[in-house]
């Protein structure tokens, strides 16, 4: 499980945009639960389930990888994830990258 800081105005359309972000990014409907989850599933993962946390100031991930997949497949989910979480969060990978190292010094 892995949460994500979400840029400075894009908060206030979190729950929106990680609906329709999901489906921009994955070609799928997610299915929604009752506590607020969307799950996917698509290529190399078997589930992608997020949410939002901190008092939607933050986006939690979680994954379960198909380990019998494909290279091409898992870069192909690789390059769609990445692209899901800049979506959401405004952040670039590098940009995510940097806060993690920062949170953990």
């Amino acid at each position: 499980m892995q949460e994500y800081q979400i840029k400075r105005g894009y908060t206030k359309q979190l729950a929106d945009s990680m609906v329709q972000s999901l489906r921009d990014q994955f070609g799928t409907e997610p299915v929604t639960s009752e506590d607020g989850h969307y799950t996917v599933t698509y290529g190399a993962l078997q589930r992608l389930e997020v949410w939002s946390g901190a008092g939607g100031k933050t986006l939690i991930v979680d994954t379960e990888a198909d380990k019998d997949a494909d290279d091409e497949t898992i870069i192909d989910t690789n390059r769609r994830f990445r692209n899901y979480l800049q979506q959401v969060t405004g952040y670039t990978a590098k940009e995510r990258a940097k806060k993690a190292k920062k949170l953990t010094e």
